[in-house]
């Protein structure tokens, strides 16, 4: 079974590497392909890639930015694998979960897995209180109007049977992929899995993006993708 995994990035040029070593040695025991989709970066995030070609396979680069779920968009052009995983460029979420994350399909159990940041043992960096009652909201109201019981909809490790990612016709440019991705998985009849994992977040001096507008956006995207294709 191949994976491919997409790594959606701006302005990380303080991590980039870091990340895509640790993607790396996952292949030790996964078939993996590496697609860093770099969503018009201002620093010096492109041209570290462009310098560190080993790490990757594929790189796409987006003409002008538009956020994540633009970013999603552009390399999933590029896909190849039976499985999508997506992996953030930023550190907050550790490779060495991909086992985790990815034994529900060698399983044959899955169609989609959610990496929960909020369920199970693993190491969590105790971060911003406001964050943690956004997600919880935000995750209540998705599932009051789904009926799906998830923990944690905002999650960025999301990993897909890549068929059924390519079919759900995504349109959001930016951190609204979250929840649209989820209300149009919720109207399939598919086989949806959480497994706990570590989470290292960041400080906004540490260089995390995700704002308070964000989750009122997050909201509006839940109610335009319940009532919308």
């Amino acid at each position: 079974m191949k994976i491919s995994v997409i790594v959606p990035c701006y302005n990380e040029e303080k991590y980039i590497i870091e990340v895509l070593k640790k993607i790396n040695l996952q292949k030790n025991t996964f078939n993996i392909e590496i697609i860093v989709s770099d969503d018009k970066s201002t620093d010096n995030t492109l041209d570290i890639l462009k310098n560190s070609s080993n790490l990757y396979d594929k790189l796409v680069i987006g003409e002008v930015n538009k956020g994540k779920g633009a970013a999603i968009k552009l390399a999933l052009e590029k896909v190849t694998g039976d499985i999508t995983l997506i992996q953030d460029a930023d550190l907050e979420y550790s490779p060495e979960d991909y086992k985790k994350l990815l034994l529900p399909f060698f399983e044959k159990k899955a169609d989609v897995v959610y990496g929960s940041r909020f369920s199970g043992s693993s190491e969590k960096r105790i971060l911003y209180f406001h964050h943690r009652i956004a997600n919880f909201l935000i995750t209540l109201f998705s599932n009051l109007l789904t009926n799906l019981n998830f923990q944690d909809i905002e999650t960025g490790y999301k990993v897909f049977k890549t068929d059924i990612l390519k079919r759900l016709n995504l349109k959001e440019d930016s951190f609204g992929f979250e929840v649209e991705v989820t209300q149009k998985i919720a109207k399939l009849n598919l086989k949806i899995f959480e497994v706990g994992i570590s989470y290292s977040g960041r400080t906004y001096l540490e260089g995390k993006k995700i704002t308070t507008i964000d989750a009122f956006k997050a909201i509006y995207c839940i109610i335009k993708y319940r009532f919308t294709k």
